[in-house]
């Protein structure tokens, strides 16, 4: 991200304009954004009016799911919210959105220095998002760990760093060798949607690309 960082004045608004290109039915809260790109409030304001200005996202009113107490119990009820989403008319936006894909790779070294502190993988494959599926209607998996004894609590900030880097819900599975094993030979389509689909191999340590 550090040339696109250049490129674009800032990590900062690059973390902004993949949020909303790669969640274009989507709308988001001030909050929202914060959380989701891990970016301080007072930067997301100024580069939120920004784009608003620009006319690459626009502001909208639309409901939100919320957590509230009732007669003692909590009830999810839908909330009419102010947010902002992506301008589909925006006249440079299928420039954009094939530059931003075409440029979505992680820093693997980083990332799989963090992997770690929850186990050693056996198997790290990348998929999906990361090769460019940006299909919202499939279920396949962006990230597929495999190894023994891992600790998918340790393992998680490394993925949610991932997420708030791309701006996108990282869609990751982590199994242990034997099931690993186990669902290859039977075909599983959760696995197969992996590997008969662009992929590519971070760590493999069990002979799966040979």
């Amino acid at each position: 991200m550090e040339i696109l960082g250049k490129l674009f004045g800032s990590n900062h608004i690059i973390k902004i304009l993949r949020l909303f290109l790669f969640n274009p039915e989507r709308n988001f809260e001030q909050s929202d954004i914060v959380e989701r790109t891990r970016v301080p409030e007072e930067i997301v304001r100024v580069e939120r009016a920004m784009l608003e200005r620009i006319g690459l996202i626009k502001k909208r009113s639309f409901y939100k799911e919320v957590e509230r107490k009732k007669g003692g119990k909590v009830v999810t009820v839908k909330k009419r919210v102010q947010g902002w989403g992506l301008d589909p008319n925006f006249v440079y936006l299928p420039a954009l959105e094939r530059f931003f894909v075409d440029t979505a790779t992680i820093d693997t070294a980083a990332f799989l220095k963090k992997l770690r502190k929850g186990g050693s993988p056996k198997v790290v494959i990348v998929s999906g998002f990361f090769m460019g599926d940006t299909n919202e209607g499939n279920d396949r998996l962006d990230l597929l760990i495999v190894g023994d004894a891992l600790k998918e609590k340790r393992m998680l900030p490394a993925i949610k760093d991932i997420e708030s880097e791309m701006g996108k819900e990282v869609r990751y599975a982590i199994f242990s060798t034997k099931d690993f094993r186990y669902r290859l030979d039977i075909r599983d389509r959760l696995i197969r949607d992996v590997l008969d689909y662009p992929h590519k191999i971070i760590i493999d340590r069990l002979g799966i690309s040979q």
